[in-house]
Protein backbone atom coordinates (compact mmCIF):
# COMPACT_ATOMS: atom_id res chain seq x y z
CA UNK A 1 0.00 0.00 0.00
CA UNK A 2 1.74 3.54 -1.13
CA UNK A 3 1.49 6.03 1.50
CA UNK A 4 1.89 9.65 1.05
CA UNK A 5 3.49 12.28 2.76
CA UNK A 6 0.60 13.10 5.14
CA UNK A 7 0.37 9.02 6.19
CA UNK A 8 4.36 8.91 7.32
CA UNK A 9 4.46 9.00 11.08
CA UNK A 10 5.52 12.47 12.92
CA UNK A 11 9.25 13.06 13.64
CA UNK A 12 9.76 12.12 17.21
CA UNK A 13 13.35 13.44 19.11
CA UNK A 14 14.33 9.29 19.43
CA UNK A 15 13.62 8.88 15.71
CA UNK A 16 15.64 12.17 14.92
CA UNK A 17 18.44 11.04 16.94
CA UNK A 18 19.05 7.71 15.79
CA UNK A 19 18.52 9.05 11.58
CA UNK A 20 21.51 11.57 12.53
CA UNK A 21 23.30 9.04 13.93
CA UNK A 22 23.53 6.84 11.30
CA UNK A 23 24.33 9.73 8.39
CA UNK A 24 27.57 10.42 10.55
CA UNK A 25 28.16 6.85 10.50
CA UNK A 26 28.18 6.61 6.61
CA UNK A 27 29.58 9.90 6.30
CA UNK A 28 33.13 9.02 8.40
CA UNK A 29 33.26 5.58 6.38
CA UNK A 30 33.16 7.31 3.42
CA UNK A 31 35.80 9.74 4.52
CA UNK A 32 37.41 7.24 5.42
CA UNK A 33 37.37 5.25 2.15
CA UNK A 34 38.21 8.26 0.11
CA UNK A 35 40.80 10.01 2.40
CA UNK A 36 38.08 12.59 2.52
CA UNK A 37 40.07 15.00 5.46
CA UNK A 38 43.04 15.08 3.62
CA UNK A 39 41.13 15.60 0.56
CA UNK A 40 39.13 18.57 1.91
CA UNK A 41 42.02 20.11 3.08
CA UNK A 42 43.63 19.93 -0.10
CA UNK A 43 40.63 21.60 -1.64
CA UNK A 44 40.96 24.28 0.78
CA UNK A 45 44.41 24.99 -0.04
CA UNK A 46 44.11 24.49 -3.46
CA UNK A 47 41.58 27.94 -3.33
CA UNK A 48 42.60 31.16 -4.91
CA UNK A 49 43.45 33.93 -2.25
CA UNK A 50 40.52 36.38 -1.62
CA UNK A 51 41.58 39.36 -3.05
CA UNK A 52 42.53 42.17 -0.21
CA UNK A 53 40.08 45.31 -0.67
CA UNK A 54 41.85 48.06 -3.20
CA UNK A 55 43.26 51.04 -0.77
CA UNK A 56 41.09 54.22 -1.43
CA UNK A 57 42.72 56.27 -3.53
CA UNK A 58 44.61 59.09 -2.12
CA UNK A 59 43.07 62.18 -2.36
CA UNK A 60 45.83 64.65 -4.01
CA UNK A 61 47.21 67.21 -1.98
CA UNK A 62 46.03 70.83 -1.72
CA UNK A 63 48.73 73.35 -1.51
CA UNK A 64 47.62 77.26 -1.30
CA UNK A 65 50.69 78.81 -2.89
CA UNK A 66 49.82 82.46 -1.04
CA UNK A 67 48.42 82.99 2.23
CA UNK A 68 49.53 85.50 5.04
CA UNK A 69 49.76 85.18 8.49
CA UNK A 70 48.93 88.26 10.98
CA UNK A 71 51.10 90.73 12.45
CA UNK A 72 51.48 90.89 16.14
CA UNK A 73 51.05 94.57 16.24
CA UNK A 74 47.45 93.49 15.71
CA UNK A 75 45.96 92.40 19.22
CA UNK A 76 43.92 89.36 17.85
CA UNK A 77 46.63 87.84 15.87
CA UNK A 78 46.67 84.19 17.70
CA UNK A 79 43.40 83.96 16.95
CA UNK A 80 43.65 84.99 13.33
CA UNK A 81 46.13 82.58 12.40
CA UNK A 82 44.32 79.82 13.88
CA UNK A 83 41.18 80.87 12.22
CA UNK A 84 43.47 80.52 8.68
CA UNK A 85 44.27 77.04 9.86
CA UNK A 86 40.43 76.44 10.33
CA UNK A 87 39.33 77.40 7.53
CA UNK A 88 41.54 75.44 5.40
CA UNK A 89 40.25 72.43 7.56
CA UNK A 90 36.71 72.89 6.37
CA UNK A 91 37.88 73.21 2.38
CA UNK A 92 40.33 70.57 2.26
CA UNK A 93 43.68 72.70 2.20
CA UNK A 94 46.42 70.50 3.45
CA UNK A 95 49.25 72.99 3.39
CA UNK A 96 49.69 77.31 3.45
CA UNK A 97 52.58 79.11 1.94
CA UNK A 98 52.78 82.03 4.03
CA UNK A 99 54.42 85.20 4.26
CA UNK A 100 54.07 87.80 7.10
CA UNK A 101 53.96 91.46 6.21
CA UNK A 102 54.66 94.92 7.76
CA UNK A 103 51.94 96.77 8.31
CA UNK A 104 53.36 99.59 6.48
CA UNK A 105 55.17 98.83 2.97
CA UNK A 106 58.99 100.04 2.57
CA UNK A 107 59.54 97.74 5.21
CA UNK A 108 63.14 98.66 7.32
CA UNK A 109 65.50 95.93 8.27
CA UNK A 110 64.01 95.59 11.33
CA UNK A 111 60.75 95.14 10.34
CA UNK A 112 61.04 92.55 7.70
CA UNK A 113 63.61 90.70 10.52
CA UNK A 114 60.68 90.52 12.43
CA UNK A 115 58.32 89.19 10.37
CA UNK A 116 60.31 86.46 9.54
CA UNK A 117 61.02 85.28 13.34
CA UNK A 118 57.35 85.13 13.47
CA UNK A 119 57.02 83.48 10.69
CA UNK A 120 59.49 80.71 12.07
CA UNK A 121 57.35 80.45 15.04
CA UNK A 122 54.22 79.98 12.86
CA UNK A 123 55.50 76.65 10.92
CA UNK A 124 56.30 75.57 14.49
CA UNK A 125 53.02 76.21 15.71
CA UNK A 126 51.10 74.78 13.00
CA UNK A 127 53.76 72.00 11.16
CA UNK A 128 53.43 70.33 7.98
CA UNK A 129 50.64 73.15 7.57
CA UNK A 130 52.63 76.27 7.67
CA UNK A 131 55.13 76.79 4.98
CA UNK A 132 56.98 80.37 5.25
CA UNK A 133 58.20 82.78 2.76
CA UNK A 134 60.84 84.92 3.70
CA UNK A 135 59.38 88.86 2.99
CA UNK A 136 62.13 90.92 2.58
CA UNK A 137 62.31 95.27 0.65
CA UNK A 138 65.82 94.65 -1.59
CA UNK A 139 65.96 98.43 -1.45
CA UNK A 140 68.06 97.06 1.64
CA UNK A 141 70.16 94.43 0.03
CA UNK A 142 72.91 93.44 2.80
CA UNK A 143 70.07 92.71 5.02
CA UNK A 144 67.77 91.52 3.01
CA UNK A 145 70.37 88.86 1.46
CA UNK A 146 71.35 87.81 4.76
CA UNK A 147 67.52 87.24 5.75
CA UNK A 148 67.00 85.08 2.88
CA UNK A 149 69.89 82.70 3.46
CA UNK A 150 68.78 82.60 6.91
CA UNK A 151 65.84 82.13 7.11
CA UNK A 152 66.15 79.16 3.73
CA UNK A 153 68.13 77.74 6.06
CA UNK A 154 65.88 77.72 8.77
CA UNK A 155 63.16 75.73 6.61
CA UNK A 156 61.38 78.76 4.52
CA UNK A 157 60.61 77.71 1.22
CA UNK A 158 60.74 80.56 -0.70
CA UNK A 159 61.05 84.38 -0.88
CA UNK A 160 58.05 87.09 -0.76
CA UNK A 161 58.65 90.56 -2.58
CA UNK A 162 55.74 93.10 -2.04
CA UNK A 163 55.55 96.46 -4.66
CA UNK A 164 58.84 98.58 -2.93
CA UNK A 165 60.06 98.46 -6.58
CA UNK A 166 59.15 97.27 -10.08
CA UNK A 167 60.38 93.09 -10.94
CA UNK A 168 62.90 94.94 -13.64
CA UNK A 169 64.28 97.47 -10.90
CA UNK A 170 67.96 96.25 -10.75
CA UNK A 171 67.76 96.39 -7.26
CA UNK A 172 65.92 93.40 -7.30
CA UNK A 173 68.58 91.36 -9.11
CA UNK A 174 70.55 90.34 -6.78
CA UNK A 175 67.37 88.54 -4.12
CA UNK A 176 66.71 86.74 -7.58
CA UNK A 177 70.10 85.53 -8.15
CA UNK A 178 70.42 84.40 -4.36
CA UNK A 179 66.66 82.40 -5.31
CA UNK A 180 68.67 80.56 -7.67
CA UNK A 181 71.58 79.86 -5.62
CA UNK A 182 69.01 78.44 -2.92
CA UNK A 183 66.78 76.75 -5.40
CA UNK A 184 63.40 78.36 -4.23
CA UNK A 185 60.49 80.21 -5.81
CA UNK A 186 59.79 83.97 -5.28
CA UNK A 187 55.94 85.16 -5.03
CA UNK A 188 55.84 88.51 -6.18
CA UNK A 189 52.79 90.82 -5.81
CA UNK A 190 51.18 91.80 -9.24
CA UNK A 191 48.60 93.59 -10.83
CA UNK A 192 47.73 95.30 -14.35
CA UNK A 193 45.49 98.12 -13.50
CA UNK A 194 43.67 100.72 -15.21
CA UNK A 195 44.54 103.61 -13.52
CA UNK A 196 47.35 105.11 -11.15
CA UNK A 197 46.98 103.59 -7.47
CA UNK A 198 49.22 105.81 -5.18
CA UNK A 199 49.51 103.54 -2.26
CA UNK A 200 51.07 101.18 -4.45
CA UNK A 201 53.11 103.44 -7.24
CA UNK A 202 55.26 100.55 -8.17
CA UNK A 203 53.36 97.82 -8.42
CA UNK A 204 54.56 94.78 -11.07
CA UNK A 205 53.02 93.17 -13.78
CA UNK A 206 52.77 90.42 -16.18
CA UNK A 207 55.04 92.48 -18.33
CA UNK A 208 57.81 92.70 -15.95
CA UNK A 209 57.50 89.11 -15.08
CA UNK A 210 58.04 88.08 -18.97
CA UNK A 211 60.87 90.41 -18.61
CA UNK A 212 62.53 88.99 -15.61
CA UNK A 213 62.03 86.10 -17.17
CA UNK A 214 64.22 86.31 -20.22
CA UNK A 215 66.78 87.83 -17.90
CA UNK A 216 66.74 84.85 -15.50
CA UNK A 217 65.24 81.66 -17.51
CA UNK A 218 66.19 79.63 -14.15
CA UNK A 219 64.37 81.94 -11.49
CA UNK A 220 61.06 80.43 -10.55
CA UNK A 221 58.77 83.02 -10.63
CA UNK A 222 54.96 83.32 -9.16
CA UNK A 223 53.30 86.21 -10.33
CA UNK A 224 50.59 86.54 -7.97
CA UNK A 225 47.03 87.05 -7.46
CA UNK A 226 45.65 86.89 -11.09
CA UNK A 227 42.31 87.95 -9.66
CA UNK A 228 43.94 90.32 -7.06
CA UNK A 229 42.13 93.25 -9.35
CA UNK A 230 42.80 94.81 -12.64
CA UNK A 231 42.86 93.36 -15.97
CA UNK A 232 43.43 89.52 -15.57
CA UNK A 233 42.79 89.03 -19.08
CA UNK A 234 46.06 91.35 -20.23
CA UNK A 235 48.42 89.57 -17.27
CA UNK A 236 47.63 85.89 -18.66
CA UNK A 237 48.21 87.18 -22.31
CA UNK A 238 51.35 88.84 -20.93
CA UNK A 239 52.69 85.54 -19.78
CA UNK A 240 51.76 83.66 -22.91
CA UNK A 241 55.76 83.63 -24.02
CA UNK A 242 57.29 83.56 -20.91
CA UNK A 243 57.57 79.73 -19.51
CA UNK A 244 59.66 80.04 -16.80
CA UNK A 245 56.15 82.07 -15.12
CA UNK A 246 53.58 80.69 -12.58
CA UNK A 247 50.45 82.64 -12.18
CA UNK A 248 49.21 82.32 -8.88
CA UNK A 249 45.11 82.44 -9.40
CA UNK A 250 44.22 84.07 -5.50
CA UNK A 251 42.49 86.86 -4.96
CA UNK A 252 38.46 88.51 -4.47
CA UNK A 253 37.70 89.35 -8.16
CA UNK A 254 34.65 86.55 -8.92
CA UNK A 255 35.12 87.06 -12.84
CA UNK A 256 33.90 84.04 -14.72
CA UNK A 257 36.20 82.43 -17.22
CA UNK A 258 39.61 83.27 -15.16
CA UNK A 259 40.95 79.62 -14.80
CA UNK A 260 39.57 78.35 -18.34
CA UNK A 261 41.64 81.29 -20.45
CA UNK A 262 44.36 81.11 -18.14
CA UNK A 263 44.78 77.40 -18.97
CA UNK A 264 43.99 77.79 -22.61
CA UNK A 265 46.40 80.26 -23.15
CA UNK A 266 49.43 79.30 -20.46
CA UNK A 267 48.36 75.46 -19.71
CA UNK A 268 47.62 73.99 -16.30
CA UNK A 269 51.09 73.34 -15.63
CA UNK A 270 51.73 76.88 -14.98
CA UNK A 271 49.01 77.74 -12.48
CA UNK A 272 49.20 77.47 -8.72
CA UNK A 273 46.29 77.72 -6.80
CA UNK A 274 46.62 80.61 -4.05
CA UNK A 275 43.55 82.47 -2.05
CA UNK A 276 45.25 85.11 -0.69
CA UNK A 277 42.80 84.78 2.24
CA UNK A 278 40.03 84.70 0.24
CA UNK A 279 39.19 81.60 0.95
CA UNK A 280 36.12 80.26 -0.40
CA UNK A 281 36.49 82.07 -3.67
CA UNK A 282 40.11 80.82 -4.01
CA UNK A 283 38.41 77.46 -3.48
CA UNK A 284 35.60 77.57 -5.59
CA UNK A 285 36.64 78.99 -8.72
CA UNK A 286 39.35 76.26 -9.35
CA UNK A 287 36.42 73.59 -8.11
CA UNK A 288 34.04 74.86 -10.15
CA UNK A 289 36.45 75.64 -13.60
CA UNK A 290 35.39 73.67 -16.79
CA UNK A 291 38.52 72.17 -16.94
CA UNK A 292 40.21 68.83 -17.16
CA UNK A 293 39.76 67.16 -13.22
CA UNK A 294 43.79 65.97 -14.26
CA UNK A 295 44.06 69.64 -14.58
CA UNK A 296 42.56 70.50 -11.45
CA UNK A 297 44.69 67.92 -9.17
CA UNK A 298 47.85 70.13 -10.85
CA UNK A 299 46.68 73.45 -10.29
CA UNK A 300 45.28 72.84 -6.44
CA UNK A 301 48.83 71.07 -5.42
CA UNK A 302 50.96 68.71 -7.97
CA UNK A 303 52.39 72.09 -9.70
CA UNK A 304 53.58 73.96 -6.12
CA UNK A 305 54.48 70.53 -4.89
CA UNK A 306 57.44 69.90 -7.77
CA UNK A 307 58.28 73.58 -7.47
CA UNK A 308 58.95 72.80 -3.72
CA UNK A 309 59.99 69.73 -4.50
CA UNK A 310 63.28 71.62 -6.71
CA UNK A 311 64.35 73.36 -3.70
CA UNK A 312 68.53 72.78 -2.85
Amino acid sequence: MNTTAADEPLPTRRRFLKHATATASLLATDLARTGGPARAELAIEDQPEPKSKPEPERRPKVIDCHAHLAHRSKPSWADDDRALIDAADRLGIDQLCCSLLTPRKGATPEGFQECNRWALEATKRFPDRVLAYCYVNPGHTKEALEDIRRCVGEGFIGVKLYNDHFATDPVIFPVIELAIELGVPILHHAGHLHYFLKEQPRISDGGHFAELARRYPEAKLICAHVCGGGDWEWTIKALRHAPTVFLDTSGSVLDDGVVELAVQTLGADRLVFGCDMSMTAGVGRIRGADIDPVDKAKILGGNMEAILKGRK
